[in-house]
């Protein structure tokens, strides 16, 4: 692959496109400032840190590390592909799995932790788009959390009192106050101050763009088909014959699982996601609000600033089904008629549909930090729904310990 098409996003495996309708195409394929001066290798390289991935969990830590490091990153694809370019970019401090369900599973205390740095995390993210001035349409919103098969109006009222008591910005609301403020038929809802949206690949070409202004180098297509253990540094064999020799090793393959790390039950989802053509007649609150359902699967629904309407969900336990087209066709269809029950009168009209894999684990927590028995190897994955978000703190946690510190939540991610 040359240099020149690097930047141009591949289309699913099978997928066809016409001029109406952009199917298997993300929206943010079609995203300005993209392009990145990536390389292949021509020769033996020695450097402190290695990121393996070129996504959005690669870009924040290359952003991170490069502030004190020689960093390298090496993609075996081309950069922001995989699930980077598949999300939809809802960066929520709220887990999957709400908190009163998290403390059933770690105990309240972590549980509490979890939640309190996740909020902490996005207030960081949207303090690094702002320093940084990266033009990624990064958006703060408000959260609706609506009441569904899964949780009801009397668990989400339990949640958000939970919520109140360690410090957590959230109000529940009523059918009544549901219906009267948004026009919503729901049992309930919690409203939650201090998400945002934003351009996933525009943020990750942003953070990348920024380590590379610092020294570090991203070389792409570059495969790691091998890895020797060395004392005090780790060895890179890749496709191109050239060694890669490094203090440390940070994998951050997205939703592909690296060989000889403990996945601790995480699993390959396959989600499904639309885009709409910009809409004249939103409802002023829905361009200030992420929109989401506690049911199994659930609906989500966020805006964009020059007016679409964002929607997906349908996921399963699959990391096939996302590559079928005739199933993306199928996906839209059911997307759109639960949008149609949930807000009438909007008139959603598909102009991208696409889908994506991502990694998964039973507590929707991320798994982060060092890879048990890989000295100098860290890892980052199933970072769940909460994608972008986690892949901020893992640049934490990991740039704590490659400083020779401990992160004081790390032990909550860790593997072991």
């Amino acid at each position: 692959m040359s240099e020149e098409t690097h930047d141009q996003p591949r289309k699913m495996r099978g997928a066809t496109a016409h001029p109406h309708l952009r199917t298997g195409r993300s929206l943010w394929a079609d995203s300005p400032g993209l392009s990145l001066p990536s390389k292949r290798l021509s020769q033996p390289l020695d450097v402190d840190v290695v990121v393996i991935g070129a996504g959005i969990s690669g870009a924040f830590m290359a952003y991170d590390l490069s502030h004190d490091f020689h960093v390298a990153v090496l993609e075996c694809n081309a950069p922001l592909l995989g699930s980077t370019i598949a999300s939809t970019a809802m960066l929520q401090w709220e887990l999957d799995s709400p908190a009163l369900a998290l403390a059933e599973q770690i105990g309240l205390a972590d549980a509490s932790r979890v939640y309190q740095r996740s909020r902490r995390v996005v207030n960081d993210l949207i303090d690094i788009v702002r320093l940084e001035r990266i033009a990624c349409r990064l958006t703060p919103k408000a959260s609706l959390y609506l009441a569904g098969d899964a949780y009801g109006a009397r668990a989400l009222k339990s949640e958000a009192k939970l919520r109140t008591n360690i410090g957590l910005d959230s109000v529940f609301l009523r059918k009544d106050e549901l219906r009267e403020r948004f026009a919503i038929e729901r049992s309930g809802a919690i409203l939650s101050q201090g998400s945002a949206s934003a351009d996933p690949a525009q943020l990750a070409a942003g953070l990348l763009r920024r380590a590379i202004k610092r020294g570090a180098h991203l070389f792409a297509p570059e495969e790691v088909t091998g890895i020797m253990q060395g004392g005090d540094h780790v060895t890179l064999v890749n496709g191109s014959g050239f060694e890669v020799r490094a203090r440390h090793i940070v994998f951050c393959c997205g939703y592909a699982f690296p060989k000889g790390v403990p996945t601790n039950r995480a699993k390959i989802i396959s989600t499904w996601a639309l885009a709409s053509k910009p809409i004249g007649d939103m409802p002023e609150w829905l361009s200030k609000h992420l929109l989401w359902e506690a049911s199994d699967p659930y609906l989500y629904v966020r805006t964009t600033t020059d007016g679409r309407i964002i929607m997906g969900g349908e996921d399963e336990a699959s990391a096939d089904r996302q590559s079928d087209p005739i199933i993306l066709k199928e996906k839209g269809r059911t997307l759109t008629r639960k949008l149609k029950v949930l807000l009438p009168n909007i008139h959603f009209e598909i102009d991208y549909a696409w889908a994506g894999a991502f990694g998964h684990s039973t507590t929707s927590m991320p798994l982060i930090g060092a890879i048990p028995d890989m000295p100098n190897c860290h890892a980052v994955m199933g970072l769940g729904g909460n994608g972008i978000t986690f892949s901020a703190l893992a640049s934490q946690i990991v740039g704590a310990t490659v400083r020779g510190r401990r992160d004081p939540d790390a032990d909550l991610f860790a593997f072991t």
